[in-house]
């Protein structure tokens, strides 16, 4: 239990943004297992629109700090060879 109202104050933001962050990784990862199906069902059109909105998706999820500049440039970069491995 926290000690001092700031303490307190701190833990109560600390679980909204728990929460936030859980979503917005959740979200993520939903979108890149459509992706996923997409490929594995080897449908080249279904599969670019996907990734297109993997990417985006990526990208704001990056751009709100809930993951690293870094980790989203390698995920969109682990996606971008899966499709074109798909398409040749």
């Amino acid at each position: 239990m926290p000690t001092t109202d700031s303490a307190d104050k701190r833990a109560r933001l600390n679980k909204k943004k728990r929460a936030r962050n859980k979503k917005r990784k959740e979200r993520m990862k939903t979108i890149i297992n459509e992706f996923e199906e997409a490929v594995e069902n080897k449908k080249v059109d279904l599969a670019e629109e996907k990734l297109r909105k993997a990417k985006q998706t990526i990208d704001k999820v990056a751009g709100k700090g809930t993951i690293h500049k870094n980790t989203a440039a390698r995920k969109k970069s682990k996606l971008e060879r899966r499709f074109n491995e798909l398409a040749n």
